[in-house]
């Protein structure tokens, strides 16, 4: 970083928006000289926490590396289920493919943990982090982009702030504020789909498998947590989750069982349930001079697969090797700064491909299983047998899923920065 902005800053990196994601870059780069500040709406320790409530999160191979890159993978994975096979099927049809940790020679293909587990390991870890200022409850009002600084302009306290940096990365979710205060558009597509999110006790164990099985309404996925819980996520028409919700425990489990099947046995009990409404939503800039998008105000996915929380971490392993290098270079030649649009292109150039084919991997997926002509139905199946039965095709899923295809950063492939 040129010393001349260093010095005219306020901070070296505003991080707006303080959930996994912003917490993850934080935690990231921790150990580089930058001041960095995070600016958060609620408090960590407050229940209405969004971030950091009770529901699952499916951690990818390739998120387990970023963790163990960052030093954090001993506190986070004694609160996870490992997920060591994957059983994907198509209800009341004969197509159907398992994915294995041990065809993949992989301690597990995924890792299933609370937000509110892995959120606690984030904040333990911010809180040691002598370079960081939290501004918290604190909320954006308005964001400047110039030729050498951003201006962030904040609530704090019933007062307003004004704070500069060389760079602004928005981690503030999928109704970014930053996207609507710098009027950056984005590409939308409605499914026209809700999530029913809860968690499942069933008659059986596990034996630490991820079901995903795709019905006449949507995908259902049922992941391995502790002590014999599986968390759900029940895809329906709107109208039908409506319905769904209001439905006591007794019906609503006598509703998913069929749908599920006997796998596990009978579905004994249910927890607390929430709908999410499901879009695609993709910002059409990742970068400008001074801003850098990152996860859910990136990109928000559908949660088939459970592919959006990983891919905003490898957005955060991406961002944070970019900065890193441009930090070491700039110790010997001074010469340009982590804000610079030049050197945010390098980031956006590299998460091109990643974004493209996780989003189109998902997409392809929900709008082909939602189809019940009988032709695709017919070949969507022969292609669930041939991946299960043809090992290259098989690996190249597993791959996929695990987040471990492609270009990596260091991070990515369990290094330190």
């Amino acid at each position: 970083m040129a010393s001349s902005n260093k010095q005219n800053t306020d901070y070296d990196l505003i991080i707006v928006g303080g959930g996994m994601v912003g917490a993850s870059l934080a935690c990231a780069l921790s150990k580089l000289p930058l001041r960095i500040a995070i600016i958060e709406a609620v408090p960590y320790q407050d229940n209405k926490q969004p971030s950091y409530d009770d529901r699952a999160i499916a951690l990818s191979f390739g998120s387990r590396r970023i963790f163990d890159g960052l030093g954090l993978w001993p506190d986070i994975a004694k609160h996870t289920t490992a997920i060591n096979r994957i059983h994907v099927s198509d209800q009341g049809r004969f197509g159907f493919t398992r994915l294995d940790n041990k065809q993949e020679n992989v301690d597990a293909l995924g890792y299933v943990i609370t937000a509110r587990n892995l959120g606690g390991a984030l904040v333990q870890q911010l809180d040691q982090i002598d370079n960081l200022t939290l501004l918290s409850p604190a909320k954006l009002i308005d964001l400047k982009l110039g030729d050498d600084h951003s201006t962030a302009v904040i609530e704090k306290n019933g007062k307003t702030e004004t704070l500069t940096a060389q760079l602004i990365v928005a981690a503030d979710g999928g109704n970014s504020a930053v996207r609507k205060l710098l009027d950056i558009h984005t590409t939308d597509h409605d499914y026209n789909q809700t999530a029913i999110v809860t968690n499942i006790t069933p008659e059986f164990s596990h034996q630490n498998i991820a079901y995903e099985r795709f019905t006449k309404h949507g995908p259902l996925a049922l992941l391995p947590m502790e002590n014999n819980r599986c968390a759900l996520v029940w895809t329906q028409s709107p109208q039908e989750a409506e319905r769904i919700l209001e439905l006591n425990d007794k019906d609503f489990l006598n509703e998913l069982q069929p749908c599920f099947g006997q796998r596990l046995g009978l579905l004994l009990k249910v927890g607390k349930r929430v709908a999410y409404p499901l879009k695609l939503v993709k910002a059409q800039e990742q970068v400008r001079n001074r801003l850098a998008l990152i996860g859910n105000a990136a990109h928000t996915l559908h949660p088939i697969a459970g592919q959006g929380f990983n891919l905003g971490l490898r957005d955060v392993a991406t961002l944070a090797q970019i900065i890193s290098d441009v930090s070491v270079n700039n110790n010997a030649q001074q010469n340009s700064d982590i804000g610079e649009l030049e050197v945010l292109k390098n980031y956006a150039q590299w998460r091109t491909r990643d974004h493209r084919q996780v989003i189109g991997f998902t997409n392809t997926l929900v709008e082909i299983f939602s189809n019940n002509f009988p032709p695709l139905a017919m070949a969507r199946n022969l292609g669930l047998i041939t991946t299960d039965i043809v090992p290259p095709l098989k690996h190249a899923l597993s791959k996929h899923s695990m987040g471990i295809s492609g270009k990596l950063p260091r991070l990515a492939r369990g290094l330190p920065l």
